[in-house]
């Protein structure tokens, strides 16, 4: 069980690499205001949610008590993330502030993931 949820910490990871990526691939179009949403930034978002509710699910399999608080956290977090990016993801330009939104709840998701314990 452990090498099962090793491998979807592993996608998990992958899925926030491709939603930052994204983000600070477009950082100096966010200056000029031509950021977009790429659609890896989909994908990585949408990665993240799928490997977050199986790795809750194999922990609780493997008798592990998850911080349902943290993890209700992190969910809305990302459901935030996925509702702008979802949105926006065929518009030519998005609003500064919109794309700052999504960089930041994404490092936040990643703080909350790694200091919250």
């Amino acid at each position: 069980m452990d090498i099962l949820i090793n491998v979807f910490v592993g996608l998990h990871i992958i899925g926030i690499a491709s939603l930052l990526g994204g983000f600070l691939t477009q950082m100096k179009a966010m200056g000029q205001g031509t950021a977009r949403f790429v659609p890896g930034m989909l994908h990585g978002a949408l990665t993240m949610l799928v490997t977050g509710v199986a790795l809750v699910g194999l922990n609780q399999a493997d008798d592990q008590t998850p911080n349902t608080v943290k993890l209700g956290v992190k969910l809305a977090l990302l459901v935030v993330i996925l509702a702008l990016v979802y949105v926006k993801r065929d518009e030519e330009k998005v609003e500064k502030g919109a794309f700052a939104a999504v960089g930041l709840l994404t490092v936040a998701n990643v703080f909350i993931a790694v200091l919250w314990t």
